[in-house]
């Protein structure tokens, strides 16, 4: 059977999926990058390697995500894509006709949007805090609400209480002000949740025309509070696709099938073996130019693979 490897690989963690053919996902996995993407990366195909049957052929791969270009050297990606792509391609595949893409994860958040299946506009929230999945794991840390159970105490609430929600320093402010007038950890909660929704819609949202259907993917999509917030201030259903946590990898899988089956090339896949490679990477600053570039210099067992982060290109044309 042949199949196609997803990788995504962000700031807080890192997915692998593997589909088949037919776009059926034959594995997952979800684990913390934890800062070490090469670790992370070679454990993850060390699973694929241990569960996937022995008859299953990778025929092709590819990456995305902050670090794409490093997980796309190590493996050898056919297809190395941003996440705004990756997650239109498998949520178009998941939830037909899908006009509106909202994603929170730990560190970011995006919301895209399409039109007769192409991408017409998005936006996308790297610096701030409180409309991540970073902010409510801190904040339920504080209540000493377990995160899987977050969703679940909001949903209780009878009277959600307005946190201030455009800043994670406010908000958490103004959370424990409101502990302290004595406040129940349901309205709290609920309020929480309305609060990142509110900061999500109003710096993200701002100016886009959101319809439906409107599919609610990221790791956080599994709050189940951060879902009916959203369904609350957009009246309208939020659609949450079974593989939320995962649909940037199972874009970029369905992207490196398509290419393969496009041109008929062979796959540049490496291998399950590159789980046991050696892999190494320093940065040196070009003074080549005024630019001063920080270049990345990656090496697999001793060997120069890439190089990446000159704007002017040279350095990426001298990788071996």
């Amino acid at each position: 059977m042949k199949a196609f490897l997803g990788i995504d690989v962000g700031s807080v963690s890192t997915k692998l999926v593997v589909i088949n053919e037919q776009d059926e996902v034959l594995y997952h996995l979800y684990n913390r990058t934890q800062g070490q993407p090469v670790r992370i990366i070679q454990e993850g195909i060390k699973h694929i390697a241990s569960e996937l049957p022995t008859d299953v052929q990778i025929a092709g791969a590819g990456t995305t995500g902050s670090a794409r270009h490093l997980a796309g050297a190590m493996i050898g990606a056919d297809v190395i894509k941003n996440e705004i792509t990756a997650h239109a391609v498998a949520t178009s595949r998941f939830v037909p006709g899908v006009q509106t893409i909202l994603e929170i994860g730990g560190q970011d958040s995006k919301i895209i949007i399409l039109r007769d299946g192409v991408v017409v506009d998005f936006a996308m929230n790297t610096v701030c805090a409180a409309g991540t999945g970073s902010f409510l794991d801190q904040q339920a840390t504080r209540l000493s609400i377990p995160i899987e159970d977050f969703g679940q105490i909001a949903l209780k609430s009878k009277n959600p209480v307005r946190i201030a929600g455009r800043c994670a320093v406010f908000a958490e402010s103004d959370m424990i002000h409101k502990q302290q007038l004595g406040h129940s950890l349901e309205d709290i909660s609920a309020g929480l949740c309305e609060a990142l929704v509110r900061n999500f819609l109003s710096n993200l949202g701002k100016g886009k025309e959101i319809q439906g259907p409107i599919a609610f993917q990221g790791g956080v999509a599994a709050n189940i509070g951060i879902k009916g917030a959203f369904e609350k201030h957009l009246k309208q259903d939020v659609f949450v696709p079974q593989y939320h946590g995962v649909m940037g990898a199972i874009g970029v899988a369905i992207m490196a099938r398509e290419a393969i089956q496009r041109t008929g090339m062979p796959t540049r896949f490496k291998g399950l073996v590159v789980s046991g490679f050696d892999y190494k990477a320093r940065s040196f600053d070009c003074k080549g130019c005024p630019n001063l570039c920080e270049i990345v210099q990656f090496s697999q067992n001793g060997k120069v693979i890439a190089r990446w982060g000159d704007r002017c290109g040279k350095w990426e044309a001298m990788a071996i």
